[in-house]
């Protein structure tokens, strides 16, 4: 049975797996190879040429997720990835390049999908916003199942600074800081989305989220609170998603 594929695409390394959106996980094992250095859109092409390529032919569509804005398939923004990115049409790249229909998606927008349709967030309707603390800090919006793209909420400014830049993963291991002493960081950064949008859940994804208990109990917010569940599948599988829906759609 042919699937959809999903690739993740990151600063560091690619990978790829098709996925069964039945029941959101992959249908093979993922494969995985080192970023190219420059990440040119021509050079990543390759590799996803390699990567799709190292599994069965199929004429289902390829999903991609980009660190970086994503604007009916053109890139906006490059975070990670070479500058030569900006203003391309990616969608259109890389559906000439692999002789399938291929759509991109921001990745944390990725992200933030897999988990309304697959994790933490299914079922759940009104305003989920999935927040990806990493190395920055990503955001997805859901609102009753569907993407509102490109919040890019750890650009908001906070106490006079990037929200991302004092309130990240990278931040706590850059200074130091107690599971205490950040979550006091957190705790205002969610107060002020509290603030602006009135969400009905908050589900809090990236490697740090598998430390949950660690510090989510330290975040007082009144917005319902939970960690992500698909951990490092989630790109993947919802650029999977995203490529399936968009599969045919003029845009």
């Amino acid at each position: 049975m042919e699937h959809p594929f999903g690739i993740d695409f990151g600063g560091t390394g690619i990978k790829g797996a098709p996925v069964d959106l039945e029941v959101g996980d992959f249908a093979a094992d993922r494969v995985r190879i080192d970023t190219p250095k420059p990440a040119t859109p021509q050079a990543v092409a390759r590799v996803f040429g390699e990567i799709v390529g190292s599994f069965p032919v199929s004429t289902k569509p390829v999903g991609v997720t980009v660190p970086g804005i994503v604007r009916r398939g053109v890139v906006l923004s490059a975070a990670n990835i070479d500058k030569s990115w900006i203003g391309e049409d990616a969608d259109a790249i890389f559906t000439e390049a692999l002789g399938r229909e291929v759509h991109v998606v921001n990745d944390a927008d990725a992200a933030g999908l897999a988990e309304a349709e697959y994790g933490a967030a299914k079922g759940r309707g009104g305003l989920v916003m999935v927040i990806t603390l990493g190395t920055g800090i990503g955001s997805a919006m859901i609102w009753d199942g569907q993407l509102v793209p490109n919040s890019e909420m750890g650009h908001l400014e906070l106490d006079g600074a990037v929200a991302e830049v004092t309130t990240a993963t990278s931040a706590r291991e850059r200074e130091g800081l107690s599971w205490e002493a950040w979550s006091e960081r957190l705790t205002a950064y969610f107060r002020h989305l509290e603030r602006l949008f009135s969400p009905d859940l908050f589900v809090v994804g990236g490697g740090v989220s598998k430390s949950w208990d660690k510090f989510g109990h330290l975040i007082k917010v009144e917005t319902e609170m939970v960690p992500a569940t698909l951990q490092n599948r989630a790109g993947i599988v919802g650029a999977a998603l995203v490529a399936h829906r968009k599969a045919g759609s003029p845009d």
